[in-house]
């Protein structure tokens, strides 16, 4: 089994920034994509942003040009950084990690942070 730690957010001012970090422990897996989901109270979670250990990447609409995903494959941790945060980005934070071992798939959710930006 995968395990995911999650930290960052927090509370900010629109047009503010915030960093959030996921890191994956557990034996013997092999990662594929790790992303970043959100949901907002009242909504369903939807796609914030994921990398491959490749590095190629994928954002929702809502994100792209404000927020960036990045990875350390030798830490098994991924990266939010968020810029320009408006108050429609308030939501939970949830860490994806989806990853093998042998012939198993997992795919593996972090606790959730809370992000909210004031207005």
């Amino acid at each position: 089994q995968v395990q995911l730690v999650e930290s960052g957010g927090g509370l900010v001012q629109a047009g503010g920034s915030l960093g959030l970090s996921c890191a994956a422990s557990g034996s013997f897996f092999i990662i594929n994509v790790m992303g970043w989901y959100r949901q907002a109270p009242g909504k369903q979670r939807e796609l914030v942003a994921t990398i491959t250990t490749g590095g190629d990447t994928i954002y929702a609409d809502s994100v792209k040009g404000r927020f960036t995903i990045s990875s350390d494959n030798a830490k098994n941790t991924v990266y939010l950084q968020m810029n320009n945060l408006k108050p429609e980005d308030t939501a939970v934070y949830y860490c994806n990690v989806q990853s093998r071992r042998s012939t198993t798939s997992y795919d593996s959710w972090g606790q959730g942070t809370q992000v909210t930006v004031s207005s």
